[in-house]
């Protein structure tokens, strides 16, 4: 039994989409390197304050005094924590609301103003009150991440709901489908990519609303960091505190990006 044999153009063009990645990646790797390297070359020469903007070399050495004595371990992890969940709650929030907005139009028409109302009032001005009605602890730095994740979530995956093909529909209410297996056959098997974009988009929301809670109320965590720092002077604090949030962030894009080619893969 002789092996299979690819056409030469297809091999051609698994041999450019290769190319073209290791391309990207080397664009990436050079923008970043270039930053730091421009970064930390001004900080020595004085084209920007040193003070003020600190330098890469500083933040590494502060990363390791942090992570040599745990202070780097114990306030990461708490505003992980605080983020993931307020992620998870305000994106599983918003897709079931979504969900009871595409079942319901009579509970869509109600609720539908209050959501486009709700959803331009700025997130952040309601932490105070947030804070008054849980108490300042983990529950309300919680809460901040995930309000700010729902109602976007709600809006983006609940209009992803209406833009699958309404024939899908069709073929199966020709078969008698119910409502529910019409959701759970159809609809939501094509939203599918929707609601992973909704979960990118979310990554970056559930960051601002931790942090945010973090200035107004943590004494610990990474948010509580940039506060401190600001408040005795010490900048490099701050810069270490937004590069490892910024780091986080992106590894947690990443894996919503690895989930997301699990997850079609194992649908086709």
């Amino acid at each position: 039994m002789t092996p299979k044999t690819t056409h030469p153009a297809y091999n051609v063009y698994l041999q450019q989409l290769s190319r073209e990645k290791r391309l990207i990646k080397y664009g990436q790797s050079i923008i970043f390197i270039c930053f730091f390297a421009f970064w930390e070359i001004s900080s020595r020469l004085h084209w920007i304050d040193p003070l003020i903007f600190s330098s890469p070399s500083r933040v590494v050495n502060l990363m390791v005094r942090y992570l040599l004595d745990g202070s780097l371990w114990f306030h990461m992890r708490i505003t992980v924590f605080e983020t993931l969940a307020g992620f998870f709650i305000g994106t599983i929030a918003g897709v079931i609301l979504a969900f009871f907005l595409w079942y319901s139009k009579r509970f869509s028409a109600i609720v539908d103003p209050y959501l486009v109302v709700f959803n331009a009032l700025p997130k952040v001005a309601l932490g105070p009150i947030i804070i008054v009605a849980l108490g300042p602890g983990y529950s309300s730095i919680i809460t901040m991440g995930a309000i700010i994740c729902v109602i976007v979530s709600a809006l983006v995956v609940y209009n992803g709901f209406h833009e699958v093909d309404a024939n899908y529909i069709k073929v199966l209410q020709s078969f008698g489908a119910s409502k529910w297996q019409n959701f759970k056959e159809a609809i939501l098997p094509a939203s599918l990519p929707t609601i992973i974009s909704t979960f990118k988009v979310n990554v970056g929301l559930s960051w601002v609303g931790v942090i945010v809670g973090e200035f107004l109320v943590a004494s610990k965590g990474l948010g509580y960091l940039i506060v401190y720092g600001f408040q005795v002077f010490n900048f490099t604090l701050v810069l270490y505190s937004l590069v490892l949030i910024a780091f986080l962030a992106a590894l947690m894009y990443q894996g919503v990006a690895y989930f997301e080619k699990w997850l079609l893969k194992k649908l086709r």
